[in-house]
């Protein structure tokens, strides 16, 4: 009955001499070493069984409570299996005594503990991914109103130079430092909301083979003249739905990675392809779902990353590269963009072997839309309409006021919502847009839109804000017959939107 019982727990139990030779175990233990019976370990040690270093950790915990006669309980020790893979142990040693109290061995028992360790660390890495989520929603309202005031500023004053100052002056250049630290800042914070998945996102139906073609143009100067850039896009890959600003977000990420992995030159390659993901890799996959889907891979000939590095990859602020270098946030985000999708992305690598890291998203019905990455070119757009500027931060509105009365506009401000009913009642018919922060205090930018309906029923509306956890939502938009715009954003881009919403076709 004894051994029926140590046969039949899932724990693994066996017991050796002072030596370390085995003496007996159960059957559990006897299948985990590679054999069909407890007779078959008997006699053998773990120098039979085991990689050598494993061995010798084995043998000096043997020692360690065959000679202190001091339990070892519950501790966790690392196992390398016979593929070469590492599991995870929690182990209790406790010493084996004769009758007269002598040691004569030690017992003990074990459990796989992988799959649980497995689970904490995905817990502790949701827990970053929280705890950086907060910290990211609580700055990013106020530091990209700032951005909006920094990079708006910036790009009047390079506007606003002599002739004779616009190209190479110490005026000029120092206004193009200011405004790249802007940019960078900008992106850190889109990087961060992306990666806490706070980042407002307006997804399409999309055909990736397009989108890549078009995002060539701009991928091909982050890569320099050494490396050389190849696409293999299989046809009639199906069609994926996704934010297009994110996806050009992911690909950046990925070739800015891929070029820094290749100091010396060489080749990237994008590829995509139809992809039948099964249950079976689901299920062994954390994150895939089976289906079908749209495989999208980016490939490197650099100088590729261990197996330590792959493991940490997707960590936040995990980076090999020099201090200053790089934030540790470009991967990461690349894993919440693709997380967000209902995607899967998975990295193989080895040493001096390149990398290539492989995207999985799941294909929906419909038809594509077709949508440009590159931003519009030619003169920036004027006009003559009548604005209502509605913002609650001070430095934001100065810059929106000015850079729209730059290109012709006739602008009116105030300074929240109540105070925009007021002018709006006076001025409702005149009124041709409104643009309207979304947080702000006694009346939001939504209830404004709504409140100003009758009072102002010819003005179209355009919605603004660079708060993490806005109210509005694109989908959402239509609701309230408005247009939104992320902060922060530059006077030019704000032109071309403001643009873009007074020459729509009433709906």
């Amino acid at each position: 009955m004894l051994q029926l019982v140590l046969d039949t727990i899932p724990q693994r139990v066996f017991w050796k001499d002072t030596d370390s030779v085995y003496v007996g175990c159960n059957l559990p233990l006897a299948r985990d070493a590679g054999f069909d019976n407890p007779s078959d370990l008997i006699g053998r040690t773990d120098y039979d069984m085991a990689w050598k270093p494993t061995a010798d950790l084995y043998r000096a915990d043997d020692r360690e409570v065959t000679h202190s006669g001091v339990p070892k309980i519950n501790y966790e020790e690392p196992q390398v299996r016979a593929d070469g893979s590492t599991s995870w142990l929690r182990t209790s040693k406790i010493p084996l005594r004769a009758a007269d109290d002598r040691v004569i061995g030690v017992l003990c028992t074990y459990e796989d503990i992988t799959e649980q360790r497995a689970l904490q660390e995905q817990l502790l890495q949701a827990q970053k991914v929280e705890g950086i989520g907060r910290l990211a929603g609580g700055v990013a309202h106020d530091f990209n109103n700032l951005l909006t005031a920094i990079l708006g500023y910036v790009e009047m004053a390079r506007f606003d130079l002599p002739e004779d100052l616009r190209t190479d002056h110490v005026i000029r250049n120092d206004l193009d430092e200011i405004r790249a630290a802007g940019e960078r800042a900008a992106t850190l914070t889109h990087q961060l909301l992306t990666f806490a998945s706070k980042q407002v996102v307006a997804p399409v139906r999309l055909d990736l083979n397009e989108l890549v073609v078009d995002l060539l143009k701009m991928l091909r100067p982050l890569l320099g003249e050494n490396i050389a850039i190849e696409t293999i896009l299989a046809p009639a890959i199906g069609t994926v739905e996704a934010d297009p600003s994110q996806i050009e977000q992911l690909l950046v990420n990925l070739t800015v990675n891929a070029r820094d992995a290749m100091p010396e030159g060489g080749r990237l390659i994008i590829e995509t392809a139809s992809e039948n993901i099964t249950k079976a890799f689901a299920a062994a996959n954390p994150g895939a779902r089976s289906g079908k889907h749209v495989r999208l891979s980016v490939t490197d000939t650099g100088c590729g990353m261990t197996e330590e590095v792959r493991l940490h990859l997707f960590e936040p602020f995990f980076t090999t590269k020099e201090r200053g270098k790089g934030t540790g946030l470009g991967l990461a985000t690349c894993h919440g963009i693709v997380h967000r999708m209902g995607g899967h992305i998975r990295v193989s690598s080895r040493p001096g072997r390149g990398t290539t890291f492989l995207i999985s998203l799941p294909c929906v019905k419909g038809l594509a839309t077709v949508v440009s990455s590159v931003a519009s070119a030619g003169p920036i757009p004027t006009g003559s309409e009548t604005i209502l500027v509605v913002e609650d931060e001070l430095v934001v509105r100065r810059m929106t006021v000015k850079a729209l009365r730059a290109q012709g506009y006739r602008v009116i401000e105030a300074s929240d919502g109540v105070e925009a009913l007021d002018i709006a009642m006076d001025l409702g018919p005149e009124l041709d847009l409104v643009i309207s922060d979304v947080i702000m205090p006694r009346v939001s930018g939504p209830e404004l839109v709504k409140r100003l309906a009758p009072v102002a029923p010819r003005a179209r509306r355009l919605l603004v804000s660079g708060h993490a956890e806005s109210t509005v939502l694109p989908a959402r938009l239509d609701n309230l017959g408005a247009t939104f715009l992320p902060k922060p954003f530059t006077p030019e881009r704000l032109a071309r939107k403001v643009r873009e919403v007074l020459d729509a076709p009433s709906s």
